[in-house]
């Protein structure tokens, strides 16, 4: 197969090498064009000598182009995908510092909120503009890949005003399962689940482990007794135990969308974890960020060396664009849980709501599981197919 891919923000070094690498896992994408583009020609250069080594390496007939010219790099795109941080890190530092002068406390402050509020409203014109390149240039039809928080808020606008076919992914609840996977002692691959709800306020409605399956209460026993999780996890174990359904999200992320857990500076100690900063720490993600802003230059020789070993080394993630990708184009079939328009999918919330829920991929498109209730499902829901993401 041969179509084009492009990565807006491919200056994320990282991210980007998982993502190319993934794709390049399908035995029918060998012969892919990987359009790479960023504000940052520096971070851009470093990229491209990644992906042109994997693709040299490993004899590929794929083309990998790299342009700070984005327009030059979505045309004629059958993917677009972003992966974008509009403003950097000194934006992202005013919308921490700032509501921390008003007593609002956040720990990554990127979805709701004060600090989301201002990171939507430095994303959405960007967002526009993206889509506007998209339906003017890219392939007709093209899909876009959002990556970018705050996820609801991007998705909606793309799908809103944007006028292009849009989704968005997040990896939440692919890291939620398998935390739960271990407390259950159960692999990965042997836990089953629903999680519906919207976009890191998504919680896992059923769980199966073997195919058996998990009541809350077998749940709260795991957590409880798990010897790191049961310290890092406090909000998320209590959130657990009142409701009845785990979150997908972080434990710092989670306190901070249920805010009465940060209410008072005196208690939010009770639920944080100060071992690291996904646990709770004021501003923890913006000083993590802020201390590793130049980390993929130390890594960079590393990322380097990884990339001239056999792609078969290589152990393909449970990021969601690759497996979109190859169900849209080989009619194989991908679960997973996805950004979209609501539309009847979650019963009890608005139709226009930007959801987070199970569906299905194949030739047809993304197939939305229809009829879910954002709390408990009482009884495996039926699939609506076709229904194309952005319709």
């Amino acid at each position: 197969m041969s179509f084009k891919v492009a990565i807006i923000g491919a200056g994320s070094v990282g991210f980007t090498k998982t993502l190319i690498s993934d794709l390049l896992k399908v035995p029918e994408f060998a012969a892919v064009e990987f359009a790479l583009t960023d504000i940052n020609p520096h971070n851009l250069d470093m990229i491209r000598q990644i992906i042109e080594s994997i693709v040299s390496v490993n004899r590929l007939p794929a083309r990998v182009t790299a342009t700070t010219d984005r327009r030059a790099a979505i045309t004629g795109a059958r993917y677009v995908m972003s992966c974008v941080r509009v403003g950097g890190l000194e934006a992202f530092a005013t919308d921490i510092s700032i509501p921390l002068r008003y007593g609002v406390d956040q720990c990554v402050g990127d979805t709701i909120c004060a600090g989301g509020i201002l990171y939507g409203q430095r994303n959405i014109p960007v967002i526009l503009d993206f889509c506007k390149d998209i339906r003017e240039v890219a392939e007709p039809g093209a899909l876009f890949l959002n990556y970018a928080n705050p996820m609801a808020m991007n998705t909606w606008a793309a799908l809103e005003y944007g006028g292009v076919n849009t989704v968005g992914l997040c990896h939440g609840v692919q890291h939620g399962a398998h935390q739960i996977a271990q407390v259950l002692g159960v692999e990965d691959s042997e836990l089953d689940y629903v999680c519906s709800g919207i976009n890191h306020q998504t919680w896992y409605v059923d769980i199966r482990a073997k195919g058996r399956k998990v009541e809350a209460d077998e749940l709260i026993a795991g957590f409880e007794k798990h010897p790191v999780y049961s310290k890092q996890e406090k909000v998320r174990i209590d959130v657990l135990k009142r409701f009845g359904v785990y979150s997908t999200e972080s434990n710092g992320h989670l306190s901070e969308y249920l805010p009465w857990y940060r209410k008072r500076p005196e208690e939010i100690g009770r639920w944080i974890d100060m071992s690291d900063w996904i646990h709770g720490e004021t501003g923890g993600y913006l000083r993590y960020s802020t201390e590793r802003r130049n980390w993929f230059e130390t890594d960079f020789p590393r990322f380097k060396a990884d990339a001239v070993r056999p792609l078969g080394e290589y152990r393909r993630t449970t990021e969601h664009a690759s497996y979109i990708i190859e169900a849209l184009e080989t009619g194989r079939t991908y679960r997973g849980h996805f950004n979209v328009r609501n539309h009847g999918v979650i019963r009890n919330l608005p139709a226009d709501a930007i959801i987070e829920s199970p569906g299905f991929v194949d030739r047809f498109g993304i197939n939305m599981v229809e009829g879910i209730e954002s709390c408990r499902s009482p009884a495996p829901p039926p699939v609506r197919s076709p229904c194309r993401c952005s319709a």
